[in-house]
Formats: structure tokens, C-alpha cells, sequence
């Protein structure tokens, strides 16, 4: 015999409400206390109850779903848009937002829809898709400081937050770290250890995060007396940071302390110091940022700054979620702390 499917009924016995107010909820109808909201949730997750989403999309007038979109710089070639696609899933940093994201929307009964805007139209396909209204909003991930989608999206009034402070001016949204804080840290830890030749790998410097992690460690480490320090530009990867540090042993040789301005280029920088024979920490203290994946799996475990990224990015839907149901806002900023996680490495 086939089992029945759980009704809106079955969802307000099992939380103790009227059916009403679990259609308000389901619908995501405003100005129901939080409290019973969460209840009903709850309720919907132990029956199993799935809302008609047809039918609920007629009285939202919303699809439920948000575009999670990273955009980049890139060329036309179908060769480059795979190269972009591949390094964006294989990078810590996305799985870390990807699982923010969807642990907020999947309890609201909302899902993201991935798309990548790598090129020029690329973008103009993301800014129609979202015109057509086939996704209620957009939580965009820029990998290089002239992305236009911000100012593009602003300029059509579609609901979008931005990770990470927009580099061109535009009326929109964002999430993001005390990037100069968390550089100031990593700079007093390897003061603390007693570190007088100091060197930095930076990100790529025309993204503002890279520009921010570069002048907080170099400000921090003037305040202490160190007004120089050696700096190698790399890329946010591990074969970066890797040639970044053989650049830094070749221009000076008794480097004792190295701050990556992320996790990836860290592993890369130990790599580097390892086949050169520098033992970590003993020779060399080395300090990432992000507290991804890879601080754990380095060898050793790297010290480096803790970036909330599940929670900045279920800020960001929250926030996107508020323009949704709300219209359209004044812009907000949302900027967490940085922390300093201490492993081996340093």
C-alpha cells in the first residue's frame, strides 16, 4: 500500500499549529514570530511534508531559488571558461561557501542555482536570466576588482550580495572579513616568535582583498620597528605560492618568518621551504589565512587567520533573502572579525 504524502495537516498537528499558520510560513508570508516559524520548520523536516512549489510560486510570485554566481576574467575560449570552471570547484574557499549558502537556504525550502560569469556575455546571460525573474536574486563571488555584474545587477534593481567589499562603486550589499585586522595578527605572531626577516606572499594585487591583507601586514610590521618587508605577488594557489617563495630565497636567503595571504599559497610556500632544506617552524615560521582545508593537511598544520566563510556566506543569504521579501533596501555591509588559529607551522 502506498504511503500517503504528509500534508499541511499532518505539519500543523506535529507542530502544534493552525494549518493557516503553516501556509503562512510555507509561503514565507512576513510576520510570523520566529519562534513558530521555527517550529513549523522543524514539523516539515520530521514528516517529511515537500510544498507544492508550482503552487506556492503563484502566490510568491517567486521562484525559490537564488543564482550563485562567480564571476571572473577571463577570455572567449571554451578552453579557458573549463580552466575557470575546474579551479573555482576545486578550491576550498567554494565548498566552504557552497555549504553556508545551501545550510540557510534549504530549511526555507530555497536552492541556489550555480552559474559562471567569466566573460562579458557570459555576464549579460546571468543579468538576463535574473531579469526573466527565473531566480529570485543573486549572491555574487568576484575574482578580479573590475567586476561589472555588481553595478549591473544595482542598475536593474535585482536583489544581489556581493562577497566581499565591491571595488567599483556600486549601491549593492556585501559580506566581508577585517582583512587589515587578521594581517595585523599574523604580523605580531611572527614578531612574537622573534622574526626579523620578515616576507609576504601576497594574492593577486588588483583584487582589494589582496591589497587590504598586504598593507595590514606591512603597516603592523612598521609600527614594530620593520618598515621593509619582502614581498612576492602570487596567485590564491598552491603552485603559486610555491614559485613566490623560490622568488623570495633567491633575493634574500635567511628569511625567517612568512605570511601567504591565503592557505593554498601556504602549503605552497612549506613546499618551497622544505625542498630548499628550511625546516617549519624551526627555520622558518609560516602563516596562512582562511583556516581552509588545507591548513590542516599541510605539513606541518598551519597557523593561519580563521575567515567564518560558512558563516559569512549564510550572512549573505540572509541578506539576500531580507531584499527578497522586503524590496529593495538601502545597500548593507556586514564585516566579521578575523581571528588568529594557532597550529604548528608557527
Amino acid at each position: 500500500m502506498t504511503r500517503q504524502a504528509p500534508t499541511l495537516e499532518d505539519v500543523a498537528r506535529e507542530a502544534g499549529v493552525s494549518r493557516a499558520t503553516v501556509s503562512r510560513v510555507v509561503n514565507g508570508i512576513r510576520n510570523v514570530d520566529p519562534t513558530i516559524q521555527d517550529a513549523v520548520r522543524g514539523a516539515i523536516e520530521r514528516t517529511g511534508y515537500a510544498p507544492n512549489r508550482a503552487a506556492r510560486s503563484l502566490v510568491t510570485r517567486r521562484t525559490e531559488t537564488v543564482a550563485l554566481v562567480v564571476s571572473g576574467a577571463g577570455d572567449e575560449s571554451e578552453s579557458a571558461q573549463n580552466r575557470f570552471a575546474a579551479q573555482v570547484l576545486g578550491d576550498p574557499f567554494f565548498g566552504r561557501v557552497v555549504s553556508g549558502v545551501v545550510g540557510f537556504l534549504r530549511p526555507r525550502s530555497m536552492y541556489p542555482v550555480l552559474m559562471f560569469a567569466e566573460t562579458d556575455a557570459a555576464r549579460q546571460d546571468v543579468v538576463a536570466y535574473l531579469r526573466q525573474g527565473r531566480a529570485d536574486g543573486a549572491l555574487i563571488f568576484s575574482t578580479h576588482a573590475g567586476d561589472p555584474l555588481p553595478a549591473l545587477l544595482a542598475a536593474e534593481r535585482i536583489p544581489c550580495v556581493l562577497f566581499g567589499r565591491p571595488a567599483l562603486s556600486a549601491p549593492v550589499s556585501y559580506v566581508d572579513v577585517a582583512h587589515k585586522e587578521g594581517a595585523r595578527l599574523a604580523a605580531e605572531k611572527l614578531l612574537a616568535r622573534g622574526c626579523r626577516r620578515v616576507a609576504t606572499v601576497t594574492g593577486p594585487l588588483d583584487l582589494s582583498t589582496a591589497q587590504e591583507r598586504l598593507t595590514g601586514f606591512q603597516d603592523a610590521m612598521a609600527r614594530h620597528g620593520q618598515p621593509h618587508v619582502l614581498t612576492a605577488e602570487g596567485g590564491f594557489t598552491e603552485d603559486s605560492g610555491a614559485a613566490a617563495m623560490a622568488r623570495l630565497l633567491a633575493e634574500d636567503g635567511d628569511i625567517d618568518g612568512v605570511f601567504a595571504a591565503n592557505d593554498l599559497m601556504a602549503q605552497g610556500v612549506c613546499r618551497t621551504l622544505r625542498e630548499a632544506g628550511r625546516r617549519v617552524p624551526d627555520d622558518v615560521a609560516v602563516i596562512g589565512f582562511d583556516d581552509s582545508g588545507p591548513a590542516l593537511t599541510c605539513r606541518p598544520p598551519l597557523t593561519t587567520v580563521r575567515q567564518p566563510m560558512e558563516e559569512m556566506a549564510a550572512t549573505m543569504a540572509r541578506l539576500l533573502q531580507e531584499q527578497i521579501e522586503g524590496g529593495q533596501p538601502q545597500p548593507r555591509s556586514v564585516v566579521f572579525d578575523a581571528e588568529l588559529v594557532v597550529r604548528e607551522s608557527a
